[in-house]
């Protein structure tokens, strides 16, 4: 699949973690920014700049997802192989099938 897919496969685990996804419009010292992961109020949240390309969304997941311990969670191979790659996050495909 591509990279769209991949971002969905991303986004449900997400879900399923009870992670809130914030997609939201950067703006100041760094409009450039994809996002990441931040703590408001003791709950896990990932915001991720809206005008960010798909592929910098997939980025942003991929290394807000690498903080959790995901051993005991089924996960596709090929999502697997994406979270634990170091390289991962810098591939401009997502072989997710």
């Amino acid at each position: 699949m591509d990279e769209t897919a991949t971002l969905g496969h991303l986004e449900a685990l997400t879900h399923n973690l009870g992670i809130e996804i914030r997609y939201e419009s950067m703006e100041g010292d760094n409009p450039l920014s994809s996002g990441g992961m931040c703590r408001i109020r003791d709950k896990q949240v990932i915001i991720i700049n809206q005008k960010a390309a798909t592929a910098d969304k997939v980025r942003t997941l991929v290394k807000a997802l690498r903080c959790f311990d995901l051993t005991q969670i089924y996960l596709k191979p090929v999502l697997r192989d994406l979270l634990e790659d170091e390289v991962a996050p810098e591939r401009n495909n997502f072989p997710i099938s």
